[in-house]
């Protein structure tokens, strides 16, 4: 609904407007992208703002497996800026008792958000360097017109009720879900009443990309086939062995280890096991844990990034192009995937140690 309500359009050509040339474009596209995964999650943002990806370049005309995949990256990079933005971060403000706050500002010290935020934006030199021969004028004749705003005042409604629903501490776990469930079913309602018809809601369904959705649920029935084994297990305490007592040899291991293992094992049942391992550490060592708590968090959610089924955001970005007739490989997604993992990851890494050591 979004998408026919030609709003990605509009949202395209203001960012058009903003910017000199194509390489801009790309570059604030992506950082719009994980501005707005910070708040919804990385999956629903890249299937909200890669339409407007390729209605620019449509526009203009270019290949749009670049921007597609930096948005897609850019939206797991920031998906742990706040509380609802991912499920890895969810997990931790359950486990820590952390509300929606606590990611900007927590115990008179700079938040995660901050540490993300400047993973972010050091990513923009990231971008530059791939898009640097993209400096193409971009000119914008007439703004398109809106047909429908409802949608968008849908996604803004999900926004709003998730950030709400963070700070309730003993919601039941489907929350989030039914939040954002009854929204589509109350857009859908209203469009049938509206037109009078069932015709665009049969279109809408039509419009599921069955393929990523088949094989988002074989990689997570294959990753909870190796929980259940132990692997994921096994590994968190080959990390803890080799960490022993030394503070900041354990915290590069945890993140380090979290980006390798993240890149090839989905992070939520990572994330899950390791949040007692790294507190049972924390209380042995006699310190507070949000040193190895953020260290975690930022090597296991920026992890993903580093191959194309490292994160469910990667994979439905990869399945947008695939209906818009382009392929990719893994050499053409490392070209971005992997400096962007090696900068954001970094500059946390780097930030979390001296903010919260």
């Amino acid at each position: 609904y979004f998408i026919q309500s030609r709003m990605p359009g509009l949202i395209a050509d203001i960012l058009m407007e903003k910017s000199k040339n194509v390489m801009w474009v790309a570059i604030l596209i992506s950082l719009f992208a994980g501005l707005i995964s910070a708040f919804i999650d990385n999956v629903a943002t890249v299937l909200m703002i890669a339409p407007v990806g390729i209605a620019i370049c449509r526009k203009l005309e270019i290949d749009p497996v670049p921007m597609i995949l930096s948005i897609a990256v850019s939206s797991n990079l920031q998906g742990a800026a706040t509380l609802v933005g991912d499920t890895t971060s969810i997990l931790l403000g359950g486990y820590a008792g952390m509300d929606f706050l606590d990611f900007f500002w927590f115990r008179g010290r700079i938040g995660i958000f901050f540490t993300v935020e400047a993973g972010a934006v050091m990513t923009v030199f990231v971008m530059r360097y791939i898009f640097r021969n993209d400096r193409q004028k971009v000119t914008v004749e007439e703004r398109t017109k809106v047909s429908d705003f409802v949608p968008a005042v849908m996604l803004t409604l999900i926004v709003i009720l998730l950030i709400a629903a963070s700070f309730y501490k003993d919601k039941p776990e489907m929350t989030n879900g039914v939040i954002c469930m009854s929204i589509a079913l109350i857009t859908m309602a209203q469009d049938v009443i509206r037109r009078r018809d069932r015709d665009n809601l049969m279109g809408a369904l039509k419009d599921i990309d069955v393929h990523t959705l088949l094989m988002l649920t074989g990689i997570f029935v294959v990753v909870q086939g190796l929980t259940e084994t132990g692997l994921i297990d096994d590994m968190a305490a080959g990390i803890m062995r080799m960490g022993g007592s030394r503070l900041f040899l354990l915290y590069t291991l945890i993140v380090w280890a979290s980006v390798l293992i993240s890149a090839f094992v989905d992070n939520i049942p990572y994330v899950a096991t390791m949040l007692p391992v790294v507190q049972a550490i924390s209380i042995s060592m006699g310190i507070e844990p949000y040193l190895l708590y953020f260290g975690l968090l930022t090597g296991a959610t920026l992890g993903g990034n580093l191959t194309p089924v490292g994160a469910s955001a990667n994979i439905t970005a990869i399945g947008i192009l695939r209906r818009e007739g382009h392929e990719v490989g893994f050499r053409e997604f490392a070209r971005i995937g992997i400096p962007f993992t090696l900068v954001a990851v970094t500059t946390g890494y780097l930030i979390t140690w001296f903010v919260w050591s």
